[in-house]
């Protein structure tokens, strides 16, 4: 294939990772969004036909097929329309209404967005509007920043925020923290080894460019990555593999003075506490019990034990309990089924011996 047939081909675009079922869902709320927006600006303003300009169709597409996008938070929203209507009102008034006064407005625009980490790409097509847009948005003057601009935007983030959370997305996108559960400033175990934020950090600086991805996003992506090539390199070892089945347990009304002697006596950490029908209810963890009165009666397992703990299932890969056991304070996961039946419990120790195992396997093989 030749050095041009290349060059065209890469004009077509590459398929996109995306349900359908999440593209159904952006559609529909995107129509929602504009839907809603609409009534809101004639509700508010008392006009039959209110404003809704063309470049909030621009902000719905973010907002509701791309919600993690930095493009599409709240501020990038409401912050990047509005000032871009400024920058456009501003301009038309000083420079006039004309082709090339849009071209600098949607280019002062784009600097003012990036100044106040609002960028947002239906800006430019605000500022272009308020230069072009004819004798009804230059009457408005600086009023045009606030209606339709402000209100368009505003009823499209409001409906934005329902629809997403409604739906489970992680709306506004914050970072997932991954800061050392024991407070010290060491990096989690699992930065130690492998790429660190540090050397992310300095890629993404090398390259210059902005990605319209998260930083967060795409560490969570590279480090995903990372485990799908271990389990395809190492194999699949499942929780039932490695994980305990003659397991101690408390039940939830027995007494703290009895759980206490039972961890003392075989030296554990924690005890799973399950009910009568060997369900899970929670975990009971040492250090909760050191500043408790183990002689007060009325104090029972049921009132210390924690009750949202982390789980696993038994043909869950272990690749999936290295998060939970190495970044964070829990070092016991019950094994359960879907039931909640408790059927093995898998601690750090299983999982570092498994994980040995492993290697010490593969290094045999390419000896």
């Amino acid at each position: 294939m030749s050095a041009f047939d290349e060059w065209v081909r890469s004009f077509w675009p590459a398929a996109m990772p995306v349900k359908r079922s999440e593209q159904a869902l952006s559609c529909l709320g995107a129509g929602l969004g504009l839907l809603f927006t609409a009534w809101l600006c004639g509700y508010t303003q008392g006009l039959d036909n209110p404003w809704l300009i063309a470049p909030m169709g621009a902000s719905a597409v973010l907002l509701f097929a791309v919600p993690a996008s930095p493009l599409a938070q709240p501020w990038s929203i409401l912050g990047g329309n509005t000032l871009s209507a400024l920058v456009g009102v501003a301009c038309a008034t000083w420079l006039g209404h004309s082709a090339p006064v849009a071209a600098l407005a949607g280019g002062l625009a784009i600097a003012a967005m990036f100044s106040l980490r609002c960028l947002h790409p239906p800006g430019g097509a605000v500022a272009l509007t308020a230069v072009l847009a004819g004798p009804e948005v230059s009457d408005l003057g600086f009023y045009f920043a606030l209606y339709p601009v402000a209100l368009n935007a505003s009823g499209l983030l409001l409906l934005g925020l329902l629809f997403n959370n409604a739906l489970r997305r992680r709306y506004p996108h914050r970072p997932v923290e991954h800061a050392n559960a024991h407070g010290t400033r060491d990096a989690i175990p699992r930065d130690r080894l492998g790429f660190t934020p540090e050397d992310l950090d300095a890629v993404l600086e090398a390259r210059g460019e902005l990605l319209d991805i998260s930083r967060d996003d795409l560490e969570e992506i590279l480090q995903q990555t990372e485990l799908r090539a271990y389990r395809r390199r190492f194999g699949e070892i499942r929780c039932e593999d490695i994980m305990s089945r003659d397991v101690l347990s408390v039940l939830p009304d027995a007494s703290l003075a009895d759980a206490m002697a039972q961890l003392a006596e075989h030296r554990l950490g924690a005890l799973p506490v399950i009910d009568e029908d060997n369900r899970l209810q929670g975990m009971l963890y040492l250090h909760d019990l050191l500043t408790v009165d183990l002689d007060d009666a009325a104090l029972s397992v049921r009132s210390q034990m924690r009750r949202q703990v982390s789980t696993c299932r038994a043909d869950w890969p272990i690749t999936y309990l290295v998060d939970t056991l190495s970044d964070g304070l829990e070092h016991k996961v019950p094994v359960v089924d879907e039931d909640r039946h408790l059927l093995g419990i898998i601690t750090q120790s299983d999982l570092v011996a498994a994980l040995f195992r492993v290697s010490l396997e593969t290094y045999s093989v390419r000896s």
